[in-house]
């Protein structure tokens, strides 16, 4: 079977699990070839250390013969510009979510795809774990019956407070929701399928944010996005699902996932993790009981998803972390904020299949 190359556009802070994974777990899977960045320091550190080529024009590594897929790790608001040149270029293209900043940018990556007859694939990757994909055989085993609600809650108080550039989280393809909500969103696809419907509401909190983390202790940045998002999924299985998603919320006793079934309950874990714990509670049932993962993956694997997209090209099968779930994925976030804005429930124009579980 022959291998797919990969070329990465993008060293900044989630590059080094993708390098670590994709020379080590992945490196008989998949090969990674070069890598550039604006920054140029940082796409030759990471060449250096991982034995691959520094190509110092974006430009350039994108229409390289030695690379056929692009891994885009850039910020959101760049995922339009690098996905579409890499599409026109006729590479393959896994971006980082959310897949674009706007669903019309995203659109337009996906026509090119199709007309340049190459694959889009997006992240997250997390829903391929042990944890999740664990979840997925105990619903589709039938264990909670049928499932009926889920619920969903990713709770904080933003990023100021740790990350070196927090900025662009409070900017245009950022906030809560576009931020975390395909990590969580993206899960519940996989589990229940895709949404027909959605409402919901969404506030800025807060005019300004005040930077406590190095180097920009002190500096004041303008929110110019929602920070507390609350969504109601109407799926097209028939169950309802809540998702709240916040910057503004100090501390809280929510779970992460849980599904409601007709036959007892289904506690996901973290779905910006791959490993576990699962519990599951049966309505007879006094306690809730811990299920081993029955799944490979428990670690972080983050780059799962494009090696099975790599693979899947040279198979000839539909790859799991897909263009499509991707979009679909961001016209429910972005439907969500359409319905408050207009008071009225948004039917979603998008659809996608419930991805395929893993073998093992």
């Amino acid at each position: 079977m022959s291998i797919q190359r990969i070329g990465i556009v993008g060293a900044g802070n989630i590059s080094g699990i993708y390098l670590q994974n994709l020379t080590g777990m992945f490196g008989k899977r998949v090969k990674l070839v070069a890598i550039t960045d604006l920054i140029e320091e940082k796409a030759a550190k990471a060449s250096a250390e991982y034995g691959i080529t520094h190509i110092k024009k974006t430009a350039d590594l994108i229409n390289s013969p030695d690379v056929d897929i692009i891994l885009n790790i850039t910020e959101p608001y760049n995922h339009y510009g690098v996905a579409l040149a890499a599409v026109k270029a006729g590479k393959h293209v896994y971006d980082e979510k959310p897949l674009c900043a706007q669903r019309e940018e995203a659109q337009e990556v996906l026509r090119a795809a199709v007309e340049n007859k190459v694959r889009v694939g997006n992240s997250p990757d997390t829903f391929l774990g042990a944890g999740i994909q664990t979840c997925r055989k105990l619903l589709d085993d039938g264990w909670i019956g049928k499932p009926v609600a889920a619920t969903a809650f990713m709770v904080n108080h933003g990023h100021e407070h740790w990350h070196p550039g927090p900025e662009f989280y409070y900017k245009n393809g950022g906030g809560p929701m576009f931020d975390m909500g395909p990590y969580y969103i993206t899960a519940l696809v996989n589990l229940l399928g895709p949404v027909a419907r959605v409402c919901g509401s969404a506030k800025k909190c807060f005019e300004t944010r005040t930077i406590t983390s190095e180097p920009l202790n002190g500096k004041v940045i303008n929110v110019d996005i929602p920070t507390h998002i609350t969504g109601i999924l109407d799926f097209a299985n028939g169950a309802v699902g809540t998702i709240i998603t916040s910057f503004d919320v100090y501390s809280h006793t929510l779970p992460w996932i849980e599904i409601y079934g007709s036959e007892g309950t289904l506690r996901v874990p973290d779905p910006n993790t791959f490993g576990g714990p699962v519990f599951v509670k049966r309505y007879r049932e006094e306690n809730w009981s811990e299920i081993p993962l029955l799944k490979d993956y428990p670690e972080n694997s983050r780059g799962l998803g494009i090696t099975d997209m790599a693979e899947a090209i040279v198979e000839g099968r539909p790859h799991r972390a897909s263009g499509e779930m991707a979009y679909h994925v961001l016209d429910i976030m972005h439907g969500i904020h359409d319905a408050s804005a207009s008071g009225k429930y948004y039917k979603l124009k998008s659809k996608c299949k419930r991805p395929e579980p893993l073998l093992k």
